[in-house]
């Protein structure tokens, strides 16, 4: 009875089906219902490691593909809530946090209770996450994806970006891979990063075995040079499609609660746009789905960690 009561709740015919092994050696996952099946937009995943600046290369993503004429959707996957803070110029309050006022009866939310119209008209969502060390960051995604879907708000949409928090260590960070159509990895020119890269490249070769998603490549983000980056992808076969130089424009626009294109039209930034607006077109053009071969962590340590 309590798990009828479960299902019932959660509008759900039958418990979620567990599949081990199939998404990585070890692996037990819930394989996402059918029915939230993102349509009709290019979904894309941004991932790296925590700090490298996802959330930056985020918001100025949604931005250029909406300059390019794009519906845009740009939903934050972590607890800190700020992945769009410059294109609303505030923080606003999350999914989770929202269903928690209303004893998670979604039905009497309206979207204006969840999203906000941020700069150029992108749609700003923040899916927040559980209290530290209790639940999963997959529960929140699906919950998220759920809630739009019922108020129909992906049926316009021409391009979802997912801006998920640090390094894949579970299941649950990697859930956005199940919506995605591309994953996109936002790196530095320097060891840790990379390392980082290493081990979501590992994640999105396991989710893509039962998903759609691939890899569309990396962003060398905030870094003067990129040998390091090159030199690694290729060593396993990946491709980095965009360099962002480490520029004091994009430290003083988060400081101004701006993304790049709102800020005044420096020589660097006007660069960083270009950029930008490049990376979008590439994008939603369609790239080539990659499957680079991720290195055991001798082997990256061999490459890159010595002198």
């Amino acid at each position: 009875m309590r798990e009828a009561a479960g299902l019932e709740k959660r509008a759900l015919g039958a418990p979620p089906v567990l599949r081990k092994g199939e998404d990585g050696e070890g692996s037990v996952q819930v394989h996402q219902d059918a029915s939230m099946k993102i349509e009709g937009a290019k979904v894309f995943s941004v991932y790296g490691k925590g700090g490298i600046g996802k959330s930056t290369t985020s918001s100025n993503l949604s931005v250029a593909f909406s300059k390019l004429g794009h519906k845009v959707l740009q939903i934050g996957c972590d607890p800190k809530h700020d992945s769009t803070f410059t294109l609303t110029g505030h923080l606003q309050p999350t999914v989770i946090d929202i269903l928690k006022e209303v004893d998670f009866h979604a039905e009497e939310l309206r979207p204006e209770d969840f999203v906000t119209e941020g700069y150029n008209g992108v749609m700003c969502i923040e899916a927040g996450g559980p209290p530290a060390g209790t639940g999963c960051g997959g529960y929140v995604v699906g919950q998220t994806v759920k809630l739009l879907k019922q108020h129909h708000l992906l049926e316009d949409t021409d391009v979802v970006i997912f801006d998920v928090l640090g390094d894949v260590v579970c299941g649950g960070f990697a859930a956005p891979l199940q919506h995605a159509d591309r994953a996109v990895i936002v790196t530095a020119n320097d060891f840790d990063s990379i390392y980082a890269m290493n081990r979501i490249i590992a994640a999105v070769q396991a989710k893509s075995k039962n998903y759609n998603v691939r890899l569309a490549g990396c962003v060398a983000n905030r870094s003067k040079d990129t040998d390091e980056v090159d030199r690694y992808c290729e060593t396993v076969g990946f491709r980095r499609i965009a360099h962002m130089p480490d520029v004091d424009a994009i430290r003083r626009s988060r400081l101004k609660k701006k993304t790049l294109f709102e800020m005044p039209d420096d020589e660097d930034i006007v660069q960083c746009r270009k950029e930008y607006i490049r990376l979008a077109e590439t994008l939603y053009a369609g790239t080539d789905p990659l499957a680079p071969a991720p290195l055991e962590d001798r082997e990256i340590f061999e490459l890159l960690g010595f002198d």
